[in-house]
This record gives C-alpha cells, sequence and structure tokens, in this order.
C-alpha cells in the first residue's frame, strides 16, 4: 500500500461538522507506510481532545483500514500558527473563555463544571479564575491549598478534581477587596498566565468576571482564544446584556463557540412539575437569531448552589438529570472548539 492508496481509503471518513471528507478538508497533516513493521501512520488535523466528534473521526479512519493487514499509528495535531516568541501558552492547546453580560447568571458555575466535565472525560484542563475583583472558583472546588514558587520564580499552580488552578483569591486575604484600576488588572492578569507553570494542557478555561471591561480588553488583547462560551438565563434583561458581550467578542474577532441557558427550569423535588421562573428559551433563541450553536439548558438546582458551596461540581455526580445537562454541555463546548480548530486547518 502507498501512500495514495491510503488517502483514497480516508476519502471515506467526512467531517461531521465541515460537510466533506477530511482529505478533501486538508486535514490529513501526514501519511507513512512502514511495510517492514505493517504500519500505516497517519497524522490528522484534530485540535480538541475527548470531542466527542473528534473522536468518532479517529475511530472512523481505523475502520477503513479494517479489511487490511495493516495497523493504525493515528496521531493528532494541529500546525501552529505562532512562533514560540509570539505564544504566551506554547503548552496549552485551547483556551475557551466563559463570559457574561451580567453578573448573578451562573457563569462561575459553569465554568468550573464545564472544566470539571473535560476532566472527567479524561483532558488535562486548567481553570484560570480572571474575575480579579470577585474571585469563586477556589471556594467552589474547595481548593484549600496556595500555590508554590520555584527557584526560577514561576508559580506552580495547585490541583483538585484534575484541575491546574490559578485565581486571584490565592494571592489576597479571604476578606480583602481588591480595589485597582486597569493597568493594575492587565500587569497582574499578564503575569499569572506567563509565570505560572501550566505545563501541557489540552483545555485552560478562563472563568471572566461579567460585563466587558479591563479585565476582558486583556483577555483579548494577550492571550490565543479558540473561543468564548455565552452564559446567560431565559430572562429578558439578561439576553439583553448578552448581547453586549456576543458584540465584544465579535469587534475583536473572537469566535463565539455557542450560547449556555443557565437557570432554564425548576423542577419541583416535591410535585415533580417543571417551573419556569426565569421564563423559558430565552437563550435558544438568543443563538437562533445570531445563528450561533446551542450548547444547552441547565436546570435550576438545589444540588448546583450545595456543589458549589461545597466545593464538588455537580458535573461529578451521578445519576444526576443536572450532572448529565452539564455532561452534554461540556460535550457540545469540545466539539464546537474542534470544530473551529479544524476550519482553521482546512482554511475553509
Amino acid at each position: 500500500m502507498n501512500d495514495e492508496a491510503v488517502r483514497d481509503r480516508l476519502r471515506a471518513v467526512e467531517d461531521p461538522d465541515l460537510g466533506d471528507d477530511i482529505v478533501s478538508l486538508g486535514l490529513v497533516n501526514a501519511v507513512e507506510v512502514d511495510e517492514d513493521a505493517g504500519v500505516v501512520r497517519i497524522s490528522i488535523a484534530l485540535g480538541a481532545p475527548y470531542s466527542p466528534h473528534e473522536t468518532d473521526i479517529g475511530a472512523r479512519v481505523r475502520e477503513v483500514f479494517a479489511d487490511t493487514d495493516y495497523e493504525v499509528d493515528l496521531s493528532a495535531s494541529i500546525p501552529g500558527g505562532l512562533s514560540a516568541d509570539e505564544d504566551v501558552l506554547p503548552g496549552v492547546k485551547n483556551v475557551i473563555a466563559v463570559a457574561s453580560g451580567k453578573g448573578g447568571v451562573g457563569k462561575s458555575t459553569v465554568a468550573v463544571n464545564l472544566a470539571a466535565g473535560l476532566s472527567k472525560l479524561g483532558a488535562r484542563v486548567g481553570l484560570f479564575d480572571a474575575d480579579v475583583y470577585g474571585p469563586n472558583v477556589p471556594r467552589m472546588v474547595a481548593a484549600d491549598e496556595a500555590p508554590q514558587a520555584t527557584g526560577e520564580q514561576q508559580i506552580i499552580p495547585p490541583e483538585k478534581y484534575g484541575l491546574k488552578l490559578m485565581s486571584m483569591a490565592f494571592l489576597v486575604g479571604e476578606e480583602d477587596p481588591v480595589i485597582w484600576r486597569g493597568p493594575m488588572v492587565h500587569q497582574l492578569l499578564t503575569q499569572l498566565v506567563e509565570d505560572v507553570e501550566w505545563g501541557e494542557l489540552d483545555y485552560m478555561i478562563l472563568d471572566l468576571p461579567p460585563g466587558t471591561g479591563d479585565t476582558q480588553l486583556t483577555v483579548l488583547q494577550t492571550l490565543p482564544l479558540t473561543g468564548a462560551v455565552i452564559v446567560t438565563t431565559p430572562q429578558d434583561v439578561a439576553i439583553d446584556d448578552a448581547r453586549k458581550g456576543l458584540q465584544m467578542f465579535g469587534k475583536h474577532d473572537t469566535n463565539v463557540l455557542g450560547i449556555v441557558e443557565n437557570m432554564s427550569s425548576f423542577r419541583c423535588p416535591d410535585c415533580g412539575s417543571s417551573h419556569d421562573i426565569f421564563g423559558t428559551g430565552g437563550g435558544e433563541a438568543f443563538a437562533a437569531e445570531n445563528g450561533l450553536p446551542f450548547l444547552g439548558g441547565i436546570p435550576l438546582d438545589p444540588a448546583v448552589r450545595t456543589g458549589g458551596d461545597g466545593g464538588r461540581p455537580v458535573v461529578l455526580e451521578e445519576d444526576s438529570e443536572t450532572a448529565e445537562a452539564f455532561r452534554r454541555l461540556t460535550e457540545n463546548v469540545a466539539d464546537m472548539a474542534g470544530v473551529v480548530r479544524r476550519r482553521e486547518a482546512s482554511g475553509r
């Protein structure tokens, strides 16, 4: 079997999101046939580890060689577009910002459960609490260990639930308010990104503060974002502010992976009926209005509050409707990150 015969077989592998086969899309990085070892080595431009759709693509690649005597050695990588000097996070494959136009919609809850959900899938994940003025992430994962420093003054982030963590809450007193102007915020965020030993990560989840201020601008100007997830509740006042966040990302040419509708319904534990306390369908309608994926709805569930206050993200629980909603959300975000990365690799 030669290289062209390998590529002919790979033309039977369709990308479920980009609408063509992986050869025509330019997603086959390299092919090598080792006749002596009986191995076909294939490198595919897949950029979102543990994305269900990319996992399916990999499985399909193996299937098209099932009727041969060759073993398939499959690897995945996206050719980098930044030089070593330009890449501030060289070991991080995907940086995903979780944002909202206003506070109180559960943005940090979504960020924490998204990060924990990705880690549960098997991904290497960092969780960066970029909400300088109101950092909550350490409490939400019960992270009591402080960061350590190396001899080279690099910061070693603590870990919990398989997540590498960094937050302003580690650096100030528990009750100390942060009263800083924009330039100080910019300097701190830059330092926390560049001076932390994040290592090799499949995903870094950024929990942004609400609104469209200095922190968001710093992140958009300095970090290589794969995309952003916008969190809203169904009610109109939250949608109005989410729209401002969407416009902010649009002005900075940042991909928006989709919309999450939090607190979408409340299921009464006594009677079993559902109540739309904050309305219904607002997030899904907002996504449709702007041609964006609807990543999922998260019910209003006391277990979410209990998990956040108690330091165990609800996505880690078993046999829970809300945990399953977060798991579907996690998979959808990973799939959309994969779409962005493969689209970049294919030039489409």
